[in-house]
């Protein structure tokens, strides 16, 4: 049995904050291995990355999700008592309430409702003297998210309401006063979403059966029982803060239009294959921009894999962006190449933004069908429904943010229709 091995200091929070997306590939380039041993937060901590890992790591028998992630984030970013805490049958009853909201129609009535939003937002943006595309996203998802989930939404609240679900991931890793700030969003809007779910059980609010909250207020645990109102509030959350999120992709995949003009033309061009064309252009920001850097479990007993040694209650970080731009699997990895996807195997470890393997069986979640729904019918909307001035300095990533937004947001000026 080999050790893992493990790289030089004491603790390496400090190297991963400084490097979120580049650490943990880099590290084990340098020990040559998938895996190392390190401690973050003063916990020792298994690092892997690469297909293989995932595979692992996304193997029910071996890790767990519950006490995983440090209580900090998790607070901010999930809340607890929802999906993403469970494992084994309980995760797999509960996440059937998530998958009961990804029917193909309700994607694409979700669609109507985004295209529909900014169609007649257009008319503002033709006045205003330059559009932050992230801070409007985040604004129009929010109310698509609402409206399309069944919860009330008054117009006084929006920015109320887009400003608190944002906190919830913007801010989730954050330190000092930018933590405390969204352990109060997360605490406002926990309670304002437990009110709708409360709203729901006493008829007071009334929405359609196939809506998010109308499904999420009278799911029932695997014994029977409705779900506590304040874990209902959490799932509901887990639906709305996820759609606003994808302000993160939408920006990313303008700023990756805005620096790839020929495909800029493409997307506007090919008619014929518009469809393969989008999708192959969203799946490759997916791939390359990504989210958060990495995902974390606990081994649940000792066991092995492939000749090294895993000890009960470790915990183990997965590498998201490094696995997504494994040399091994993707040609030339770190550049932006989209027609890639169209001869991807749809291995569900090698490509892994929203996590790995079965959207039923395993934590991958199912809200990756929406991310791309959306991101797909903002491109379309660029591309083709207006024309636009971009300022003369390209936009940056801000690399080192969780998650990397480009800085200024993305701006665009001049905006008429086409």
């Amino acid at each position: 049995m080999q050790c893992i091995p493990r790289i030089k200091g004491f603790d390496s929070t400090h190297a991963l904050l400084k490097n979120p997306y580049g650490y943990i590939s880099k590290s084990s380039g340098t020990v040559g291995a998938d895996l190392f041993e390190t401690r973050v937060l003063l916990q020792r901590t298994i690092c892997m990355t690469g297909p293989a890992a995932a595979q692992l790591f996304y193997e029910q028998e071996h890790l767990c999700r519950e006490g995983a992630m440090p209580k900090r984030i998790q607070k901010i970013l999930l809340g607890e008592g929802g999906v993403q805490s469970l494992d084994g049958a309980a995760h797999k009853h509960r996440k059937q309430m998530f998958l009961a909201l990804m029917a193909a129609d309700r994607i694409a009535q979700l669609q109507d409702i985004f295209r529909y939003l900014l169609a007649a937002e257009v008319e503002e943006w033709m006045k205003k003297p330059r559009v932050v595309l992230y801070d409007e996203m985040k604004t129009m998802l929010t109310k698509s998210a609402c409206e399309w989930s069944g919860v009330p939404l008054r117009v006084a609240e929006v920015a109320l309401r887009s400003h608190q679900l944002a906190a919830l991931y913007e801010d989730a890793g954050a330190v000092g006063w930018r933590h405390w700030k969204a352990r109060l969003a997360r605490s406002r809007v926990e309670r304002w979403a437990a009110e709708v779910v409360t709203s729901v059980r006493n008829g007071d609010l009334q929405p359609r059966a196939e809506t998010a909250i109308h499904v999420i207020a009278h799911w029932r645990d695997m014994e029977g029982a409705l779900l506590p109102a304040e874990v209902a509030a959490v799932e509901l959350l887990n639906i709305l803060r996820p759609i606003v999120a994808v302000s993160v992709f939408i920006a990313q995949a303008a700023h990756a239009l805005n620096h790839n003009p020929a495909w800029h033309q493409k997307l506007r061009q090919n008619e014929e294959k518009q469809e393969e064309t989008l999708e192959n252009f969203v799946q490759e920001v997916r791939r390359l921009y990504q989210f958060f850097p990495a995902v974390a479990a606990r081994v649940q007993h000792d066991f092995s894999w492939q000749g090294y040694r895993f000890t009960k209650g470790s915990r183990v970080l997965l590498d998201l962006y490094g696995t997504d731009t494994d040399p091994r699997t993707w040609n030339n990895p770190k550049a932006f190449m989209p027609d890639r996807f169209s001869a991807w195997s749809k291995d569900p470890y090698t490509f892994i933004p929203q996590g790995g393997g079965s959207h039923h069986q395993n934590h991958r979640c199912p809200g990756e069908w929406i991310t791309i729904s959306l991101m797909k019918t903002f491109c379309d909307f660029l591309v083709n429904a207006i024309d636009y001035e971009l300022p003369t300095k390209p936009t940056q990533l801000r690399t080192q943010d969780l998650p990397p937004i480009p800085r200024r947001g993305v701006v665009i000026r001049n905006v008429t229709l086409r």
